[in-house]
């Protein structure tokens, strides 16, 4: 047997079954950047059967958005050191939207000692999941997927507006749950579903939401890192499946004027890893005190996290008042304006819904800092404030409002950063400053518009 059979022999069955009968032409060797970007190399899949890891300079993840970059090398400066990059096999997924036949994988980055990165964003997901297996707790989630597809947008000073449906109108907005605003967009989820059956994810459901062009898609609860690596891969496969019908998707968490944001809700349980059962949940199926100190701790710790689940200036314009977003941490029980849910379910599947971090977040990093607050909380034994009765719209905002204001929280969360990792905390906040520092620079139009001649 050659060493490439040998490699396909070892792959996921998905992964198998795509290359089948054809000739696998290359590996994507791909890792995730602070944004969710995904950084690696094309590899011949002759040569990627012979080898064990690859390098990239750790400078990946000290890059802004825009291209710039953070100062955010350490003491021996930015010399760009390389990292080992090591293939985490069971990520092994196709990549349908190619050419030819080619397989993409999820690697992990170590440095020369072996140890993890501790500013990669899938190592940080990893060392949460890790506390929580310390304590004897199996944390499961279950994320939300919002995103709009829209017009294809080739002038960033033009408004982003709906695309075409298949009728020939432009998407409709304020039809939620609709299944004939579904059927406006019925080729692109054709190929989304096609692409996903291809890389061997289960989708729960898809929904139109209140947006215009603003679908859901669902995805079945499981293993936070798989849950992410889906998450990734998903931002991927909708925005090649939309190229394909020229349009465009996009994860903004505020693309649109006047509509709804785009958010990642993100479900979580957690499972005690001796019985098995739901530590939500007591043996006569009542709540436990673990289940009110997970909700303690995401509000006590998650005005800190805001600025990893809302990492970009556009994402505060999400958290309007009345617009589908939480304005505050208030928890209730099956009620969606508030930023912490407790959905209806029996007790082997109760959860608890962050509905704050937003569609924009890199979802290791998003579901990593949800996960540090729950932990929180439950190691603090913080107990959460009176259930909130009501429309929370009414009640007073307590999620940052600005960028700027959410570093500032967060720079000086030291438990937070214990969690996630100190030096990941360092390094994001540099990137982020520096993004922000970009943006101040720029001069919108509503500044010309309003203040070229009043002021």
């Amino acid at each position: 047997m050659s060493k490439l059979d040998e490699m396909i022999s070892g792959l996921p069955e998905a992964a198998q079954e795509y290359i089948k009968g054809k000739k696998l032409d290359e590996v994507e060797c791909i890792i995730a950047d602070l944004p969710g970007i995904a950084r690696g190399k094309a590899v011949p899949a002759t040569k990627y059967s012979r080898q064990k890891s690859f390098h990239l300079p750790d400078s990946i993840f000290f890059q802004t958005i825009t291209g710039g970059w953070g100062e955010a090398a350490g003491e021996e400066g930015f010399v760009e050191r390389d990292m080992i990059l090591k293939p985490d096999i069971s990520t092994t997924s196709a990549a349908p939207w190619t050419g030819d036949w080619t397989l993409q994988v999820i690697h992990d980055a170590f440095d020369r000692k072996e140890e993890p990165i501790p500013f990669a964003p899938r190592n940080v997901l990893k060392r949460v999941v890790e506390l929580y297996h310390a304590k004897g707790w199996d944390p499961i989630v279950a994320p939300e997927m919002e995103f709009f597809l829209v017009a294809r947008n080739l002038d960033p000073a033009k408004p982003i507006e709906a695309m075409m449906g298949r009728s020939g109108r432009p998407a409709a907005a304020r039809q939620a749950y609709s299944m004939t605003a579904v059927d406006e967009f019925g080729p692109v989820i054709d190929d989304i579903y096609d692409f996903a059956e291809a890389q061997g994810f289960e989708i729960d459901g898809i929904t139109q939401e209140g947006g215009a062009g603003q679908l859901e898609i669902n995805l079945r609860h499981g293993c936070p890192i798989k849950l992410a690596d889906e998450v990734f891969y998903f931002k991927r496969l909708i925005r090649e499946a939309a190229l394909r019908h020229d349009c465009f998707a996009t994860f903004m968490a505020k693309p649109i004027e006047n509509e709804p944001g785009s958010a990642m809700h993100i479900h979580h349980s957690i499972l005690d890893l001796e019985s098995g059962s739901n530590a939500f949940s007591g043996p006569q199926g009542g709540e436990t005190d673990l289940f009110y100190h997970f909700i303690g701790g995401l509000q006590k710790y998650m005005p800190a996290a805001i600025a990893v689940m809302a990492p970009y200036v556009n994402s505060y314009r999400r958290y309007v008042k009345d617009h589908a977003a939480p304005i505050n941490l208030e928890w209730g029980r099956d009620n969606r304006t508030t930023g912490i849910r407790i959905p209806l379910s029996d007790p082997e599947g109760r959860r608890v819904e962050n509905r704050v971090a937003g569609m924009d977040c890199n979802p290791y990093l998003g579901i990593a800092a949800s996960l540090a607050c729950g932990y929180l909380g439950m190691v603090n034994e913080t107990r959460p404030i009176k259930q909130f009765r009501g429309e929370a719209y009414e009640g007073e905002a307590e999620i940052p409002r600005i960028m700027g204001q959410a570093l500032d929280i967060f720079e000086e969360a030291t438990e937070l950063h214990q969690v996630l990792h100190p030096e990941f905390a360092r390094v994001y906040s540099i990137v982020k400053r520096a993004e922000y520092e970009e943006f101040l620079q720029v001069i919108s139009p509503w500044e010309r518009e309003h203040l070229l001649l009043n002021v």
